[in-house]
């Protein structure tokens, strides 16, 4: 989409997910629910609710995990976690507009939890700058016993190369913008550049140099912890943030008058009035580009 108006586009895989199908921690978890439902189950993702529901079927339990689920409350995080929901041919009881797990957990401390059985369904693995697990902290806390129910974690690519050049690029400002879709990637770019030694390059570029655009607030999560502040739209869909982008990118460059025509700089050329004019490498860099 990116491309198709007109940008050059470098993409790095940042992560790879890992179904949990034959994971012996999950069908305990899932048999522990049969047996004993909870009061509450919080599904913070459709993927991962659905990977819950199709383990259970390769375990030929789908039909009492269902009708465990369907004597709780269920609470959906945004529209695709309640989607997976209602595909399973269950029904949430309420599910926040704002898609935000910390709308979720004031919902429930309004409530109260005291002594409640609560399974939280989790997006992936949890790290430093993620907050993936920080509703569950928050529910021990507030006394309720949390189930945690980990259906899929994500993993580093298996070849880092893309993901490390995109890195460099970031570091040396050779990028107008960085996007992210997902917590895990943005979490997963940062280990990787912690583990390169340039984490610190990689903050200091962020968003000053490089505009950070993320398709919503739970995505820039691990970026605020950092004290990066990173664009998303106000509808948090992909087709949305490549409309940002398309509209706020071009305000950011710089631009300055010449010869009656109107400059802007980007990272990879100039456009003058309005026109894309691509410039060798070289003559960028003599140009102090």
């Amino acid at each position: 989409m990116l491309e198709r108006r007109g940008a050059t586009v470098v993409h790095a895989p940042a992560i790879r997910i890992v179904p949990l199908v034959d994971d012996i921690e999950l069908r305990r978890v899932t048999s522990l629910l049969i047996e004993r439902p909870p009061d509450v189950v919080v599904v913070t993702t459709g993927i991962g609710f659905r990977g819950w529901v199709e383990a259970a079927h390769g375990w030929d339990v789908a039909d009492q995990l269902i009708a465990a689920l369907g004597s709780t409350r269920i609470l959906a995080r945004g529209p695709k976690a309640r989607g997976a929901v209602r595909q399973a041919g269950l029904c949430e009881e309420w599910s926040p507009l704002s898609e935000s797990s910390a709308e979720v957990l004031g919902r429930l401390a309004d409530d109260g939890v005291e002594h409640l059985r609560i399974a939280v369904q989790l997006h992936g693995a949890a790290s430093q700058w993620e907050p993936s697990t920080d509703i569950c902290d928050a529910l021990t806390m507030a006394g309720a016993q949390v189930i945690k129910v980990r259906v899929y974690r994500w993993e580093p690519p298996d070849d880092s190369r893309r993901m490390d050049h995109l890195i460099a690029m970031i570091v040396n400002a050779e990028l107008d913008a960085v996007s992210f879709t997902s917590a895990p990637a943005v979490a997963s770019l940062l280990q990787r550049a912690e583990a390169l030694g340039v984490l610190d390059e990689l903050v200091a570029a962020l968003p000053g140099k490089v505009a950070a655009m993320c398709v919503g607030p739970v995505t820039a999560a691990p970026l605020r912890r950092l004290g990066i502040r990173a664009s998303y739209p106000e509808h948090y869909r992909l087709g949305a943030l490549v409309r940002l982008m398309t509209d706020e990118l071009p305000r950011r460059g710089r631009h300055f008058s010449a010869g009656g025509h109107l400059v802007g700089v980007r990272s990879g050329g100039v456009t003058v009035d309005g026109r894309v004019r691509t410039i060798p490498r070289r003559a960028w860099l003599c140009c102090g580009g």
